[in-house]
């Protein structure tokens, strides 16, 4: 971890703590960390708590304690300590550590991979209106929640399920609890409403793509729920996101032909340029992507969260190991890009809970599916031609499948399945 990434993960920490309301006071636009003089504590320290403690009303020492928790468990972070007046101290793990870290949670958690209990204990009721949108973004709140560790009632506006209604609601993955009206302590759920019934949305687009589109835009925006939603093509960021998905399976799958597993190693991911094609299937290029047929329109999708097993890893039957060929593992930009996304995911899915937001997920998965190309396409996974399978092959192909359990994952929090041929 290089000094600016320390910062990066410092302010993200004091960003997270601000959006759970543990901290109130301005974001800085940077934090500054600085090597730790002779005789102190740590690589590297930082003075944020001090900056932050007035405007938020409280000691140094308490801000700096808030941020340490925050901090303490993020991959390649071995200690955290407070010392002094309120300065937080750091001491690293070694690079390979920290990127070892988040694949290895990846791969151990699988889709549930971001999920904790930061909200364990709590008890939450929220009300929505009988308004597709608003019912489709309580049921994703209700996921987000859950998976956080929080128990969640849902609640319609009205005095009963209506037939058709309650039908169309149904193969969008949406069951409330109970119909009525809500009370004082509910968090009411209140998008802009959609302007179609489900039933239509089902005939034009499907359970998936409606879904997408119902929850891609933020609360207060309109959702566009146009024919956009069903092309197959990397400008429709629902199939980009499933294809990044697809294209994982396929990766693995060919890899499994070839006679190797994927093994997160120390080795610099470096690669031929982009848009050339390793060996097995091609590459997608830039402004393509292969023809697919969409879904029926109304057909029912496989089960919410139900794509193929993260795969096991296991000892390949080549011993050749590509040299080393840097100072830290997955060191390339590309790498780097994509490993800090999946890093990044845990404090997204929380962030999103808390917020009542799903659109959140939405855009991290159209990130993470976008820095997986962007690393597919310059880092190939597979070997090239007369190749043969390396140290390097086995590590790309092990980021290339935590980044597939990623997309997996946060897709079924959506209540949007993850096929693994498109």
């Amino acid at each position: 971890m290089t000094p600016a990434d320390l910062s990066r993960t410092v302010l993200h920490a004091v960003r997270r703590a601000v959006d759970e309301d543990v901290l109130r006071a301005p974001v800085p636009a940077r934090v500054r960390v600085e090597r730790t003089r002779p005789g102190g504590s740590g690589d590297y320290a930082c003075a944020v708590a001090l900056q932050l403690a007035g405007e938020a009303g409280l000691p140094a020492l308490e801000v700096a304690r808030i941020l340490r928790e925050r901090v303490a468990a993020e991959p390649g972070i071995g200690r955290v300590e407070v010392t002094g007046p309120g300065f937080l101290s750091f001491t690293l793990d070694a690079p390979a550590d920290r990127d070892r870290a988040v694949l290895d949670a990846v791969r151990e958690r699988g889709l549930a991979y971001g999920h904790g209990d930061a909200l364990r204990g709590e008890t939450l009721r929220l009300h929505h209106a009988r308004e597709v949108r608003a019912a489709v973004t309580a049921d994703a709140v209700r996921r987000l929640l859950t998976a956080q560790g929080a128990r969640v009632r849902v609640g319609c506006e009205g005095a009963g399920a209506e037939a058709g209604v309650e039908d169309a609601w149904v193969r969008l993955g949406v069951r409330p609890d109970a119909y009525g009206p809500g009370a004082p302590e509910d968090a009411v759920i209140r998008p802009v409403p959609a302007g179609a019934g489900g039933a239509e949305l089902l005939a034009r687009l499907g359970p998936d793509a409606a879904r997408w589109g119902l929850l891609r835009s933020a609360a207060h925006d309109r959702a566009p729920l146009g024919p956009d939603l069903l092309v197959q093509a990397e400008a429709n960021p629902l199939f980009r996101v499933r294809y990044a998905y697809a294209r994982t399976r396929a990766l693995t799958r060919n890899a499994a032909a070839l006679g190797f597993t994927a093994e997160p190693e120390g080795v610099l991911p470096a690669g031929p340029p982009a848009g050339q094609a390793p060996h097995g299937e091609p590459a997608p290029l830039a402004g393509r992507a292969p023809s697919a047929e969409p879904l029926a329109a109304g057909a029912e999708p496989p089960a919410h969260g139900g794509p193929e097993p993260a795969p096991s890893v296991g000892t390949a039957p080549y011993a050749e190991h590509a040299p080393h060929a840097g100072p830290a593992p997955y060191g390339e930009p590309p790498a780097r890009a994509l490993l800090d996304l999946l890093a990044d995911h845990p404090g997204v899915l929380l962030a999103a809970a808390r917020h009542r937001a799903p659109d959140r997920v939405a855009r991290q998965l159209e990130a993470v599916a976008h820095a997986f190309f962007d690393f597919h396409d310059s880092c190939p996974p597979l070997p090239m031609g007369d190749e043969k399978p390396s140290a390097a092959h086995r590590s790309r192909l092990a980021l290339a499948e935590a980044a597939g359990t990623v997309l997996a994952g946060g897709l079924s929090l959506l209540g949007i399945s993850a096929p693994a041929h498109l």
